[in-house]
């Protein structure tokens, strides 16, 4: 069925519950990027995200008869206090299915929204489901958080506000995407009346659903997410959004999660708010894109989208963003173990600020250093192992290596000669009471466990690195073991940070 979306736009009822974002200007981005970065602060809504918008632009659509019987949503968070702040000023129920993982700071806005919270699954998708399986038993109205012509159009009211409020030439406008409703709004409106602004999408490396379905040209319905964005942590888009973004979106930029945790560093810097890792996205492919294109003097627009942020994370956000600002490297080098040899390490390294340095003897012969260096840039930590090189110590450049950003920096110098027959695998499972439990019980008692690392990085899921003793006859039990785990794992056996430092 066709819409008219500039239509539908122009006509949404937002404004019973949602305010006209500001349009801010970025000064310390702007000044680093060459360019002039504007912020659509949609963190600043009284729940903290843009998600109200679509929200209660379907439920004030609804027949009233539908909408005095109650609504029902599915949401990792945003949506879901959407749902309810809206179910609440139209004086009608409303109940949220979200998932165990979700961040208490959501589950907690959403009940003080008035809103009936139904923990469920561990992902989006098993929330989805039994919210719909919920509908059909209780007679209440689904209101889909993104795949939904009044729920697009809700969204699509922050492009008409972008334009209104900053009507120069803009080059481009940067939107997170999970399933694709705030961008299709926006999309929709912006390339109706300034086709020459670009829109650009933006989603993590590890949950691309999006990139995928543009590429295959179809929709593609992902394996698996990553789940530190998790606002955007959508397995498969929508058949509409789908649509509208082949139609008018013009390129999706990727960015890892140390570039999400320095977009949020740089907007806290800028604004004093610290926005949650989906609404940073944006943020963060503004950055990849000015320094992949090298464009100068150029007006940019990122929509800041949400700021529900578990303070748990904050932490890890703080150590990820010197690696995604790209101003510290980590490497392991390796001397000679005699006298002098640190001396002439030091002299190698100059001037220059360490952020962390770990020395372990390891034979008669060698001894390992483990140090973290300040840098400008990758192509000084490219420099900077080079000289190593030219000083004569062999050195392996570990900043991109995940094992040893997420474990092995906090564990040097953990080496046993008790250690025989020892496996290293890194594990990921979904961070709820007992899960850290149930993955120790299921290990055979007979494997002995030489090595054991564990960290909770604030509600999302947990990361363990364990070593394991597996006799060579025993392999084949290993496997079916880690086949039946049901966790993601990574095999770190022949990681070369782990065969120096702890192997």
């Amino acid at each position: 069925m066709y819409c008219d979306y500039l239509v539908q736009i122009l006509t949404a009822r937002v404004y019973d519950v949602a305010q006209e974002s500001p349009l801010e200007y970025a000064p310390n981005l702007s000044a680093r990027l060459n360019n002039q970065l504007l912020l659509k602060r949609e963190d600043m809504q009284s729940v903290f995200s843009f998600k109200l918008r679509g929200a209660y632009n379907k439920m004030a659509n609804l027949p009233e008869d539908m909408l005095a019987q109650g609504v029902i949503a599915a949401s990792a968070g945003n949506h879901a206090q959407g749902v309810a702040l809206g179910a609440s000023r139209l004086g009608t129920k409303a109940i949220i299915v979200m998932p165990v993982t979700t961040p208490q700071v959501k589950i907690d806005a959403v009940k003080a929204r008035g809103g009936e919270v139904v923990l469920h699954g561990d992902t989006y998708d098993d929330a989805y489901a039994f919210a719909r399986k919920l509908e059909t038993e209780k007679g209440l109205t689904f209101i889909h958080p993104f795949d939904d012509p009044h729920v697009i159009a809700g969204q699509g009211t922050i492009g008409m506000e972008i334009l209104r409020q900053y009507q120069q030439p803009i080059h481009a406008i940067f939107v997170a995407i999970g399933g694709g409703g705030l961008i299709s709004g926006i999309a929709a409106y912006v390339k109706r009346l300034r086709p020459d602004i670009k829109i650009i999408g933006v989603e993590p490396v590890d949950a691309d659903a999006m990139h995928q379905s543009l590429k295959a040209g179809h929709r593609v319905r992902l394996p698996q997410v990553g789940l530190f964005a998790d606002g955007v942590a959508v397995r498969e888009v929508g058949e509409e959004t789908f649509r509208l973004c082949q139609q008018y979106v013009d390129e999706i930029i990727l960015v890892d999660t140390d570039a999400t945790c320095a977009a949020i560093k740089d907007v806290f810097e800028d604004t004093r708010s610290i926005l949650e890792p989906a609404g940073a996205l944006a943020i963060a492919g503004a950055k990849a894109y000015v320094e992949r294109e090298q464009i100068e003097a150029q007006t940019l627009v990122a929509v800041a989208c949400g700021a529900n942020m578990n303070f748990d994370r904050l932490r890890f956000v703080a150590e990820r963003a010197e690696f995604g600002e790209r101003r510290e490297a980590i490497y392991a080098v390796t001397i000679p173990e005699q006298p002098g040899s640190l001396r002439k390490f030091c002299e190698c390294l100059g001037r220059r600020n360490l952020t962390e340095f770990s020395y372990r003897i390891a034979d008669e012969k060698e001894a390992h250093i483990f140090v973290g260096v300040q840098i400008q840039n990758r192509a000084d930590a490219a420099k900077m192992a080079q000289g190593f090189q030219a000083c004569g110590f062999k050195a392996f450049d570990l900043t991109d290596d995940e094992l040893t950003k997420l474990h092995l920096r906090h564990m040097v110098g953990g080496r046993s000669p008790l250690a025989h027959h020892e496996l290293l695998y890194r594990f990921e499972f979904p961070e709820r009471p007992g899960a850290l439990m149930k993955f120790v019980s299921s290990m055979s008692p007979d494997w002995n466990i030489s090595m054991f690392h564990y960290r909770n990085n604030g509600a999302d899921y947990g990361r363990i690195v364990v070593g394991m003793q597996v006799p060579p006859h025993e392999m084949e039990e290993w496997q079916a073991f880690l086949d039946t785990l049901g966790y993601r794992y990574w095999d770190e056996s022949q990681n070369p940070a782990y065969k120096l430092f702890l192997g």
